[in-house]
């Protein structure tokens, strides 16, 4: 069982293998293929010279010298038909049909005394001459095989020369080269990150008429940081940038400057800023450029030191002895906490543009964006999706919409509807839909633990509403908690972090009250470990308890960025035992709020399982208008704005 809070955030990578071959083993290849050829014509000149051999052997139905002799002694012979070129005759018999083919006799070289016994013989004889071609065929089969040899010879050229060419062109720079990239893509495409986008239509707005800028004494940005969560648009931005400059392109993967050779790096970094210097103005786009500029000598044991040679090269090019006068550099990351100080600088990234989660307009406008290819029905409200999608990024909004089309022509729909909208919400979010639980105690224990969780929610002050209930399984959940995260995340007041802790609590909670405390499940496992984490936060992080506002805990730092190796505690003992005491006594306190809430609503409580069990799944609204109708408490604290017509009943 697992509640879920729930959003979530979102470079072609070109790896290559060069192989160098040394000279000795292409001259020994080349001389074993050559063997080989030669080895191959001498089997074919061999048999081509033994065909006339083997095709003087006699057939089955053929006669032999010495029985044609005989036959013709006999005055069994009719006809004689005698070839000089191939030295053979054919030979007719008396009784023979006409159908019958003339009988082949292969003739000596000498052969004096054989034409006077058949004119003696008074038999109907003649001599013709066929057309010799052995010469021809000896000729034509020659030439194919010094033909297959010249092309053998060939194809061994040119490989040896690739390969060294390779070899040469090992540390020039992979970056993809356009003068005007087409990528399709516009700043009208971009939507949700209005202000990053006023930023770099600036950059490009530098490029085409930089006398606009000059004229008053401004130079042009060096470099500019996009920097973000995945999925929030950066390489959008670049695609659109590119689109819109009409410029020289420059675009690279961090990944693509380093090799596990010395020094191919760096000689990428200097031939790419070269080829950027020959085709200035232009741009150059480096793509999760962490992968190269992360700290120097940090970690147990120093740095790669290959690695560090390439950020040396990239923040030489960037900012050194001599300026590169119309190159601006654009690089993504997710990560800027791990990159070099002295990449971050100005001169080298002049800039950094935040692109961040979109609040409710920018989700607008992206799920506008990526609905003006699809079938969307007339009922679906992009404004109501939009709202309920908190925290998404542009990529988990174009996933959704994909997701909920791919749903519409499984179902065999005209058009996505808002049923598969939600379908396709509920799956980003909690993972794919089980098969049902069949009635029993254990259905029964999961509804009321969800409900526990939906209840207390609502009633405690500061909580994020609730989204939907479900006991149908999903992502590993035997059930499910949605609740609708509110636009200001990130700032939760010390009253918010406890109605969450209560709230985690409220499975179990229910649990107790309902079953007993030795029936309690667990199905709170993941809830405890959560609130926990949120109690020792507001008491070694944020200040939140009566120990004062003093951060007992620092942030983490990873080894590979100079860390400690070890967990190195800022307190002592006494400090520790009295931050375990106020950790345990926030979250008793909390139980106790949450049981007491669900003790005084629980016919609520009993009446919505009741529901939940038979139906399955209830969406918030309906929730709230069940717990004003069965809780007479929550009924009279939202009289005046919620649910009138169910408080006059």
């Amino acid at each position: 069982m697992k509640k879920s809070c729930q959003t979530r955030g979102e470079a072609n990578l070109n790896t290559t293998r060069v192989y160098k071959p040394n000279n000795r083993q292409t001259k020994k290849k080349s001389g074993s293929t050559i063997s080989r050829l030669a080895a191959g014509w001498m089997i074919v000149q061999t048999l081509f010279l033994a065909a006339p051999v083997l095709s003087q052997q006699k057939p089955k139905n053929d006669l032999s010298y010495s029985q044609f002799l005989e036959k013709l002694e006999e005055n069994q012979v009719t006809k004689v038909e005698l070839d000089e070129t191939t030295n053979r005759a054919s030979v007719v018999l008396k009784g023979q049909s006409e159908d019958e083919p003339a009988k082949e006799v292969v003739l000596f070289d000498q052969n004096q005394d054989l034409i006077p016994k058949i004119r003696a013989k008074e038999v109907d004889f003649k001599i013709k001459t066929s057309i010799d071609r052995s010469t021809t065929i000896g000729v034509l089969l020659n030439l194919l095989i010094f033909f297959v040899l010249i092309s053998g010879l060939i194809m061994i050229v040119r490989r040896s020369a690739n390969a060294s060419g390779q070899a040469m062109s090992f540390g020039r720079s992979k970056a993809k080269f356009q003068m005007e990239a087409k990528t399709g893509i516009q700043f009208d495409d971009v939507a949700g990150i209005e202000e990053a986008k006023e930023e770099l239509q600036e950059v490009v707005t530098f490029l085409k008429e930089p006398e606009k800028f000059t004229a008053i004494g401004a130079k042009i940005p060096r470099g500019v940081l996009l920097v973000g969560p995945p999925g929030t648009g950066k390489t959008l931005l670049a695609k659109a940038i590119a689109g819109e400059a009409g410029v020289p392109f420059f675009s690279i993967s961090g990944s693509e400057f380093v090799e596990m050779f010395v020094g191919v790096g760096a000689s990428r970094v200097r031939d790419l800023f070269k080829k950027a210097k020959e085709n200035a103005p232009c741009i150059i786009f480096i793509d999760e450029i962490d992968a190269v500029g992360r700290q120097r000598g940090a970690g147990i044991g120093g740095g790669n030191d290959e690695r560090e040679q390439t950020l040396n090269q990239l923040l030489t090019e960037m900012d050194g002895f001599e300026g590169n006068s119309g190159i601006i550099v654009i690089a993504a990351t997710n990560r800027p906490d791990v990159l070099d100080k002295a990449l971050m600088r100005p001169g080298r990234f002049d800039r950094q543009v935040i692109v961040d989660y979109p609040d409710m307009q920018g989700r607008l406008g992206i799920l506008e964006v990526h609905a003006r290819g699809k079938k969307i029905a007339p009922e679906v409200s992009l404004d109501a999706i939009a709202r309920r999608t908190p925290g998404f990024s542009g990529a988990d909004l174009a996933n959704l919409l994909n997701e909920a089309a791919i749903l519409t022509a499984r179902r065999h729909k005209e058009a996505v509807t808002m049923l598969e909208v939600n379908d396709a919400v509920d799956r980003i979010v909690a993972g794919m839909e089980g098969i049902p639980l069949v009635d029993s105690k254990y259905k029964r224990l999961i509804a009321y633990h969800e409900v526990g969780h939906a209840i207390v929610a609502t009633m405690a002050s500061g909580h994020d509403p609730v989204e939907k209930v479900t006991i149908i399984p999903r992502g590993g959940a035997g059930g499910l908690t949605w609740f609708t995260p509110g636009e200001e995340m990130g700032l939760e007041s010390k009253a918010k972090i406890l109605a969450q802790i209560t709230t985690a609590l409220g499975g179990r909670a229910a649990e107790e009250i309902v079953f007993g405390r030795d029936e309690v499940t667990q199905g709170a496992g993941q809830d405890i470990q959560m609130l926990t984490s949120l109690a020792r936060k507001m008491v070694t992080k944020f200040g939140m308890s009566d120990l004062g506002p003093l951060a007992l805990e620092g942030q983490e730092q990873p080894v590979f960025l100079g860390g400690d190796s070890g967990n190195k505690n800022e307190y002592s003992e006494e400090v520790a035992s009295k931050i375990d005491i106020r950790i345990r006594n926030i979250a008793l306190d909390c139980y106790d709020k949450a049981k007491t809430i669900i003790s005084n609503n629980r016919l609520a409580v009993d009446r919505i399982v009741d529901l939940l069990v038979e139906r399955e799944t209830i969406d918030g609204q309906e929730f709230r208008e069940l717990l004003a109708k069965f809780s007479p408490t929550y009924a009279i604290e939202h009289k005046t704005d919620t649910f009138p017509s169910l408080i006059k009943k």
